[in-house]
């Protein structure tokens, strides 16, 4: 069984209850959802949990909000992050967070935890990146010596196949030699989301889903069908945006119902939260446990 929105609200699940009230003496206890739920994405073989770190609260041209905290205050809160279970951080070069993700997970065996990270492709500069020099740029800055996933950043265009072309089989080469384990996109159109759908170089995509809208390519109706169909084409589907990019982010029914939503499509394999304190993630934690899943 997958939520639509419309049967999402038409059910009562957008309050939570409206699910957990079907339940009666007779069923069995309901199972809720792990945020530290070991799973893959899509049919990379990569396996982390649930929940993702994500680094660029209010980031551009290499500014975020975890930059300006300060380099040793972010350094502590990602290992705090870390202690408490999260094992997937997602950042980006124009985040400038890789120094601060390095430096926080240096003291970790590499293997126990995945981090994404992304090129802005720079198609309006004069001159385009050199991607090895750039991926060895990023090694050095994240203090690894291989990335589990690369993906070419905020795309825009629905002809992007052709316009980063060179970018896309100089990733490959990389990826063939065991230096980034996947590669894809981050999607902020929905044109760029529905080429993802059929582009076989597509590993993982990052989709801005919600239920209602906010910071999303399109509406909810035909955003979640695209959704549907990188899941079913057997890509990695990284959520994020799922708080509205903030927007109703003090809202609690909200960011209860989005929760459910998205956790409910199962589409989703990633929920890709932007923390920039610990109560980010103490907060999100509590709600997804309490999102029960769906029988069949």
């Amino acid at each position: 069984m997958k939520y639509t929105r419309r049967s999402f609200i038409k059910t009562g699940a957008i309050g939570l209850g409206g699910v957990l009230l079907t339940h009666n003496a007779c069923s069995q206890p309901p199972q809720f959802h792990d945020p530290y739920e070991i799973v893959e994405i899509g049919k990379t073989g990569i396996k982390t949990t649930r929940l993702c770190m994500g680094t660029g609260i209010r980031a551009s041209g290499g500014v975020s909000n975890l930059t300006r905290k300060g380099h040793d205050a972010s350094v502590q809160l990602i290992r705090e992050i870390y202690d408490k279970g999260v094992r997937m951080f997602d950042a980006a070069d124009s985040y400038g967070t890789q120094p601060i993700v390095g430096d926080a997970l240096k003291i970790y065996p590499r293997q126990d935890f995945t981090v994404f990270t992304k090129i802005w492709f720079a198609t309006r500069d004069a001159q385009r990146l050199n991607i090895e020099e750039t991926i060895a740029r990023f090694l050095k800055e994240l203090q690894m010596d291989y990335i589990d996933g690369v993906l070419l950043h905020c795309l825009t265009s629905g002809n992007w196949v052709t316009e980063l072309s060179d970018y896309m089989e100089a990733l490959d080469v990389i990826k063939q030699k065991g230096i980034i384990r996947a590669h894809g996109v981050s999607c902020h159109s929905l044109d760029a989301m529905k080429v993802a759908v059929q582009e076989s170089w597509v590993d993982t995509c990052h989709c801005r889903f919600n239920p209602f809208g906010p910071r999303m390519d399109d509406v909810v109706e035909k955003v979640a069908p695209v959704v549907s169909q990188l899941h079913q084409a057997g890509k990695g589907v990284i959520g994020m945006k799922i708080y509205g990019e903030g927007t109703f982010a003090n809202d609690s029914e909200k960011k209860n119902q989005s929760l459910t939503y998205v956790l409910h499509t199962g589409d989703v394999d990633i929920l890709d939260i932007g923390m920039d304190k610990i109560s980010d993630l103490t907060d999100t934690e509590e709600r997804i446990r309490l999102v029960p899943k769906l029988k069949g």
